[in-house]
């Protein structure tokens, strides 16, 4: 694979970029649309709009990132079966390595909101008039995708980072496969396994446009490190995930300090529950009380 070329030229007009990238015309199949409103309802103020977006952008991150889940360790779940594995047994959606995925992203990645809030902005430019629409409950002039980014961008509050992340897989999802359907609110769920793993090759050697459209609004020194900063989010995507499928992360109990089921991976590796250790590494070693002789 080479790498994306200098980004010596302007980035290409955003319909340009838009069809070449899929997401004009990408269908928001599975999704209830319409937006009929009464004429004579009061406007809603910003506040109450954004309590109406921000618990959908989160079912966004959250749909896409069980997506992943489901990519990295299939099992019987909705999403192992819309991606074309389904499995036997429990996989990655019931370890909860979404959730796990999410949470990290939010809470423990050092993502700064003067990178966060570009991208986000960029974000913006290329699901516009794509026409993805997101539940009807919201109000018409939130109906779609990058109106509601725009209102969030809107206030003072931080921007998720895997809303970041879950929005940028689903430019790709639209790029690699547009007319894929599915019941899931996020484009990257709907795609097959072999089409999951095209989106993440688009992540890790984007193509210039991508690259041009992102890199113009990530302020200095950092702009021009685009590709790199793509490379890295998508191998710490797939690792954060794979890592999930094998942690206690959804029987933990963090009041208890303790588990309150077998969790999955247990399950799948064969472990037989924790072990307080060996005899022989209980206390001293060898009745020893101190260490003797040189290092």
């Amino acid at each position: 694979m080479t790498e994306p070329p200098p980004l010596s030229s302007p980035p290409l007009p955003r319909r340009v970029f838009l069809v070449r990238t899929g997401v004009l015309g990408a269908a928001g199949a599975g999704l209830a649309g319409g937006h009929d409103r009464a004429a004579a309802a009061p406007a809603p103020g910003v506040e109450e709009l954004l309590g109406l977006v921000r618990p959908v952008l989160a079912r966004l991150a959250l749909d896409t990132f069980r997506g992943l889940a489901a990519f990295a360790l299939p099992g019987d779940d909705a999403y192992s079966r819309a991606q074309g594995t389904p499995r036997g047994r429990a996989g990655g959606v019931a370890a909860e390595a979404g959730e796990l995925v999410a949470a990290s992203l939010d809470r423990f990645v050092p993502f700064p909101q003067e990178v966060a809030r570009p991208l986000t902005m960029a974000l913006v430019t290329a699901t516009a008039e794509a026409g993805i629409e997101l539940p009807r409950h919201l109000p018409s002039e939130l109906g779609r995708l990058d109106a509601a980014l725009r209102l969030l961008l809107r206030g003072d509050e931080k921007i998720p980072l895997s809303l970041v992340a879950a929005v940028l897989l689903g430019l790709l999802a639209a790029q690699v496969n547009p007319a894929a359907g599915g019941p899931f609110l996020s484009p990257f769920s709907r795609l097959s396994y072999r089409d999951k793993a095209r989106a993440f090759e688009l992540l890790e050697h984007t193509d210039s446009d991508l690259v041009a459209l992102l890199d113009t609004h990530l302020p200095q020194p950092l702009r021009g490190s685009v590709s790199g900063l793509l490379k890295y989010l998508g191998s710490g995507l797939l690792s954060l995930a794979a890592f999930g499928c094998f942690t206690e992360h959804a029987v933990w109990d963090a009041a208890r300090r303790d588990i309150t089921a077998l969790p999955v991976g247990w399950r799948l590796t064969g472990y037989d529950g924790r072990a307080d250790g060996l005899d022989d590494f209980k206390g001293y070693y060898q009745g020893r009380k101190e260490a003797v002789g040189r290092a």
